[in-house]
């Protein structure tokens, strides 16, 4: 059976480099031989590599059953394999052995803790944006399956499919941001695929609109300002920010116990500079004090702490309430301390407002600079969205959290960071 190729599938075949460990993503609209392209190397892989070990997987196991296993046994019967004596199938285990030894498992990602049993030479991924980062390094960790003396070149292979991301997740931070060597992102737009039907492409240009077309049929990078809660941020805002121990400091403060998410700002009449953050796990208030002290023991200039109003009420766990906390511990390491905050927390469109408008007004004119070193503030900054079609901020479900650590820190630093702004620089809508 012989294979014509498009660029985009050769190039995500062959690896490019030494390195012993591949990772690529094959990104590309509808139509574009993504799962294809991504079934045919599971397939060469087992052949090439007598008794290894591969696993096939995606969110969900629908996926991998309707999708991506469909293709691969379409492969097979293009390559006339007959099953039973080239291969077998075993529904029970959900897997495919091969004659030569080699085996791919077909698996849901939903549950990554029951990967860590498995020893691979190679990953495939469905849709791969839709699965967690977390997920990904599990599967990275995954890549030990002892080398056979046969296996002349081998290399581990992490390789996925999927349509450009709609915001800048983890796939944009891995495969656009500073890549290494090793990982590579082929983009495939559905207009090159030479076998899809005559005027394909264009009747999908009828019926999407520009931004649609240009995302899930040309595989451009998606719009990641699209639903974002802060409109206009940009490499302007972002700045190397000098702490000065004379100054004064102000602590912005949102109370959620995991994450508890505190920004540390120096501030002018018209400016905000947010130079630090400090966002703890199962913590209290009291322990988040003592790593601001951690930090900054020498503070000299007058502590300001502001945040979220609903602090100064007691807690069913204490007699005090979290700003007398802030403050006595404070002064109990000698700083010069202020509580300043309002009498109750303005409707959230307010300060989403605020915040955008020291951003960047209607002027064209920044007020509002955030450190490198904030950043979880910057992860909020950059992927904290609306729900589509409507004005409530899109915070990540408890099941969604569990699947993918890093959506914990959504909308708690932004708060903290907009209570500030809020307090000095109020819009009343």
């Amino acid at each position: 059976m012989k294979y014509k190729l498009l660029d985009a599938q050769r190039e995500f075949l062959e690896i490019p480099h030494s390195y012993s460990l591949d990772v690529a993503v094959y990104q590309g609209g509808y139509g574009s031989g993504k799962t294809f392209a991504g079934a045919l190397l599971g397939i060469l892989l087992a052949l090439k590599f007598p008794g290894v070990r591969g696993l096939v997987g995606a969110k969900t196991y629908t996926l991998v059953r309707d999708t991506t296993l469909q293709t691969y046994f379409e492969h097979l019967d293009s390559m006339k394999f007959e099953a039973g004596k080239d291969y077998k199938w075993s529904s029970a285990e959900q897997k495919l052995v091969f004659h030569n030894g080699s085996e791919i498992l077909f698996r849901h990602f939903d549950e990554p803790d029951k990967l860590k049993s498995l020893n691979l030479g190679f990953v495939e991924i469905e849709e791969m944006s839709d699965i967690p980062y977390d997920t990904f390094k599990v599967l990275l960790a995954r890549m030990r399956q002892t080398i056979s003396s046969n296996w002349k070149n081998f290399t581990y292979r992490i390789f996925g499919h999927t349509n450009p991301e709609l915001q800048k997740g983890w796939i944009y931070k891995t495969f656009f941001v500073n890549p290494p060597p090793n990982y590579r992102l082929i983009c495939a737009p559905t207009t090159q695929n030479i076998y899809l039907p005559k005027d394909f492409c264009e009747e999908l240009k009828k019926l999407y609109d520009k931004k649609y077309y240009d995302t899930f049929v040309l595989g451009k990078t998606g719009d990641y300002t699209e639903n974002l809660v802060v409109k206009d941020f940009s490499d302007e805002n972002v700045r190397e920010i000098q702490y000065n121990e004379d100054f004064d400091v102000h602590i912005s403060c949102d109370f959620n116990v995991d994450p508890m998410a505190w920004v540390l700002a120096h501030k002018t009449e018209d400016k905000v500079f947010y130079f630090d953050e400090i966002v703890l796990e199962n913590t209290t208030t009291a322990k988040t004090c003592d790593e601001f002290y951690r930090r900054y023991p020498r503070h000299k200039g007058k502590i300001i702490i502001n945040g979220d109003a609903s602090g100064d009420n007691r807690s069913c766990t204490s007699e005090y309430t979290n700003y007398v906390i802030i403050k006595k511990k404070m002064l109990d390491f000698g700083y010069d301390v202020e509580i300043k905050i309002k009498a109750f927390n303005p409707p959230i469109k307010n300060r989403i407002a605020a915040f955008n408008a020291k951003v960047k007004n209607a002027k064209g004119e920044v007020s509002l600079y955030v450190s490198p070193k904030c950043e979880k503030l910057l992860y909020n900054i950059y992927n904290l969205r609306y729900i589509i079609g409507s004005s409530k901020i899109d915070v990540p479900s408890y099941t969604q959290i569990k699947q993918s650590k890093d959506l914990k820190f959504l909308s708690h630093p932004f708060d903290a960071a907009s209570y500030l702004v809020d307090f000095y620089w109020p819009i009343v809508l």
